[in-house]
């Protein structure tokens, strides 16, 4: 039976329409018209783990694991094991389709004291779509897929300071040997590369009672990279989703067997945002990336419009059981995505199990796509515990 999955379509049509539809835009605090920042790929800003998903999508500055690879790679030096692997199953926008996921395979390892590397593969199923012509004739059904392959190296600079470095080799095939608005030359499956930079400072403190407080401070920019098309013209490029994370996080060991976590991070697209001729889409990726900090239409008030915040706490009862919860944050012009989000995780010698559920906030949310949204990652520590590490983590 044949089964016209509408979220497909979307999927397609926003990637290449929608930045083509900003005609008439002026300033979108100002006249209330949004003017979101569109991408191609954006499943690659979709939180892969449930451990930062439960926590609002924080990861810039938690403490390291196998998804360090996505939100900062340079975290690893820092481990407490030596290699660790995780896996994530996540079905995607459930509220509306049933066959949309995204599946993730991530693993690192320690090279030494001083040097980590890292691999993943992130793959997201958007179902089946029916293509039909005009009269409505089924032509075939289609599996669009997208997956990036990771891999990066991160190395301490000093006893508190490590940087990172990741590659991305990005794959999108939405809709290969169909064609767009009649034209003759067919779509094709997208590729593109890009890098991530990045950079993590901790610092441990001892109190009087000899337990260990710990502040860590991240950045990163990533999927800094070449831009890509689905079909043959120069001009039909789209941005990745290339995006500046700026976080902190700090530790409480409240005695021997509690720690407490609460970490901020906040996010911006260096993307540009769309102008009413189009003409943001003949900029370079780079271009883009230094005149997103200045090309809104509302000058520096739309630029903070453009900021995403995400606030998460974690709490841990003898490296054994967790609680979490966060909120994340995107203004009502640019997105407007807000929502909740809780889960748990246990820790069985080497294994490890984390949950995470969403429950989106504001107004719209009884036909919310994220709503009901879960997260489930399977992990694995292998290696020694660092002999030196007093924190628990």
């Amino acid at each position: 039976m044949i089964r016209k999955v509408t979220m497909g379509l979307v999927f397609i049509y926003g990637t290449f329409i929608s930045l083509r539809t900003s005609a008439q835009i002026s300033s979108g605090q100002l006249d209330g018209r949004s003017i979101p920042i569109n991408t191609a790929v954006p499943f690659l800003r979709i939180t892969p783990d449930a451990r930062s998903g439960a926590m609002g999508d924080v990861g810039v500055a938690i403490s390291p694991d196998a998804y360090s690879i996505y939100n900062n790679l340079s975290k690893l030096p820092f481990a407490e094991k030596n290699a660790g692997l995780a896996v994530t199953y996540t079905p995607w926008l459930k509220e509306l389709v049933n066959d949309v996921f995204l599946a993730s395979l991530t693993g690192y390892t320690k090279l030494d004291e001083q040097q980590a590397v890292s691999a993943s593969l992130r793959y997201f199923s958007l179902g089946t779509v029916t293509f039909t012509d005009y009269a409505g004739t089924v032509l075939q059904d289609f599996h669009p897929r997208e997956f990036a392959v990771d891999a990066g190296y991160a190395r301490k600079l000093s006893d508190h300071f490590s940087i990172g470095l990741t590659g991305h080799f990005i794959y999108s095939n939405l809709a290969s040997g169909q064609t767009v608005g009649g034209g003759s030359a067919p779509i094709k499956a997208g590729k593109a590369f890009a890098v991530d930079l990045s950079g993590f400072y901790t610092k441990d403190f001892e109190k009087d009672d000899g337990l260990v407080n710990k502040l860590s401070i991240g950045a990163a920019i990533s999927n800094i990279g070449t831009k890509i098309s689905y079909v043959s013209s120069a001009q039909d490029k789209d941005f990745l989703p290339t995006n500046l994370g700026i976080g902190t996080a700090y530790t409480l060991a409240l005695d021997e067997t509690n720690q407490l976590t609460f970490a901020l991070d906040i996010n911006k697209l260096l993307v540009p945002t769309p102008d009413s001729a189009g003409k943001y889409r003949t900029k370079s990726s780079l271009e883009g990336m230094f005149s997103s900090f200045g090309d809104a239409p509302g000058g520096f008030k739309e630029e903070l419009q453009e900021l995403m915040y995400s606030v998460g706490m974690e709490y841990w009862y003898n490296q054994q059981f967790a609680v979490r919860a966060g909120y994340f944050n995107e203004n009502k012009y640019k997105g407007n995505r807000k929502y909740f989000t809780a889960g748990i995780g246990v820790k069985y010698d080497v294994f490890g199990l984390n949950f995470s559920y969403l429950v989106p906030s504001g107004s719209g949310i009884q036909r919310n796509p994220l709503s009901n949204t879960l997260r489930f990652t399977l992990t694995f520590d292998l290696g020694s515990r660092d002999e030196d590490s007093r924190t628990g983590w």
